[in-house]
């Protein structure tokens, strides 16, 4: 079982290193090693000067950080920016122990709601964030890639229509 807590200084390391996992996951999923630049440890050190979280959390699984995620202020909502898992714990409870006490603090914290934003391929993500209440659509991200067309995949469909992700 996970046990969720603020993010210290001393996770910093550990933090990084699942940021670059996400990193990685994305250029698999967008087959595009380009994302996130050369070196992916400078991300996680952005994030919290760039996007200046409200809240970061970590899980630990027997004294190990196993994942971590972040609530940035969108007025009346939180946005959970990001959730990320090691994959050697993935799928046993973590990510939703994360989502739960984000929801919990944003629920005491008097917010009318949380928002997240999945990559519309990430089917994983849908299916995971769904499964734990997120079932209304508030926006959606419409591209026109006029760089790399051929980099996105057929197959979605919504308001009748034939997307690519």
């Amino acid at each position: 079982m996970a046990l969720v807590r603020p993010y210290e200084d001393r996770d910093h390391d550990a933090c990084v290193r699942l940021w670059a996992q996400l990193t990685e996951w994305h250029r698999e999923i967008y087959a595009d090693d380009s994302i996130g630049g050369d070196d992916l440890t400078l991300w996680f050190d952005r994030y919290l000067a760039e996007q200046k979280p409200l809240h970061v959390w970590v899980a630990e699984v027997d004294g190990r950080v196993a994942g971590f995620t972040g609530a940035l202020d969108q007025d009346q909502r939180w946005e959970l920016e990001p959730i990320v898992v090691d994959r050697a714990f993935r799928a046993g409870g973590v990510g939703s122990a994360l989502v739960a006490a984000l929801v919990d603090a944003a629920r005491a914290a008097g917010k009318r709601g949380v928002i997240v934003h999945p990559a519309a391929r990430n089917v994983g993500a849908l299916r995971f964030f769904h499964g734990h209440g997120f079932d209304v659509l508030g926006q959606i991200e419409l591209v026109l890639d006029l760089a790399r067309p051929e980099r996105w995949r057929e197959g979605e469909r919504l308001a009748g229509r034939e997307f690519r992700v």
